[in-house]
């Protein structure tokens, strides 16, 4: 039996080994023509001479035109806009998983009433389109127009209803009982959601988070609508000064483009696990 046993596992991870292998190969078939060509086509503008694109837009650059970085973070004044970029990313990231997370808690836990309603109004408005103009008005009529406040709280929608969706599902499947035991030993409710539920829950937090920073992060409509002020301007708004009347400098919106997706493709790439796993358990359901 023991022969059979061990060529039975043999088998069963042969196919689990071809199985990966498959999906691994349909995955490179999808995603590189999508997203890796366009990319790499992308960061190879960004190191050519504006005349050499001019002349052969598709040849790979030659010599490479390191001073197009340098040149785009200048012209573009990257880094008055990157500061401010942090302070919004971070400021509505932060302010929308913390409501998200104790606007879901109580729903997912049905310790409110009407919590099925307040639910589906997060879930209809999850698939409303978003009104540029009544927003517009309604920033203005609260002095909110042109202020970084009134920026950040623009950006709470998404990640504070995105938020609410994701974690009703996944404090649904944390055990009742450690509410049960922690009223009994006296913990409040928000040590209880800072000291358990945060820790137990932080893959969820971190796939929250990441949507709701690469929202704010790629904002390039809102810049344009909700601030006036030069010294507002998140990073996007930067690569305005790329285009001309007459002509824009192509290598240079290149450079510019990596120079703004960088960051948000560093922190995926260390945050990556938690995402995966977030995205795995925290399956919607009331």
């Amino acid at each position: 039996m023991a022969p059979q046993a061990a060529g039975g596992e043999r088998v069963i991870r042969r196919r689990q080994a071809w199985d990966h292998a498959w999906k691994l190969a349909l995955a490179v078939v999808i995603i590189v023509p999508l997203y890796g060509l366009p990319l790499l086509y992308l960061l190879s503008i960004s190191f050519e001479s504006p005349a050499q694109f001019l002349k052969v837009p598709f040849s790979l650059p030659h010599p490479f035109v390191l001073a197009n970085y340098p040149n785009a973070w200048v012209q573009g004044g990257f880094g008055q806009y990157f500061v401010n970029s942090v302070i919004y990313t971070a400021s509505s990231t932060i302010l929308s998983v913390l409501f998200a997370v104790f606007v879901a808690f109580p729903i997912a836990r049905h310790y409110i009433r009407g919590g099925s309603l307040v639910y589906s109004l997060f879930l209809a408005g999850f698939f409303l389109p978003v009104s540029i103009v009544p927003l517009f008005i309604e920033a203005e009529k609260l002095g909110l127009y042109d202020t970084q406040w009134g920026y950040i709280l623009l950006h709470l929608q998404l990640g504070l209803t995105l938020g609410v969706l994701f974690f009703v599902g996944y404090f649904s499947n944390i055990p009742r009982e450690l509410d049960e035991s922690a009223q009994l030993d006296g913990c409040g409710y928000f040590r209880y959601v800072a000291q358990i539920l945060v820790p137990l829950s932080l893959p969820a937090l971190v796939t929250v988070g990441i949507y709701a920073a690469v929202s704010t992060w790629n904002d390039l409509i809102g810049p344009v609508v909700f601030l006036a002020s030069n010294s507002y301007f998140p990073l996007t708004r930067g690569l305005f000064s790329f285009f001309g009347q007459y002509e824009s400098e192509w290598t240079l919106l290149a450079a510019g483009v990596f120079i703004v997706a960088m960051p948000l493709i560093l922190t995926f790439a260390f945050i990556q696990r938690y995402l995966v796993r977030g995205a795995t358990a925290g399956a919607l359901k009331l």
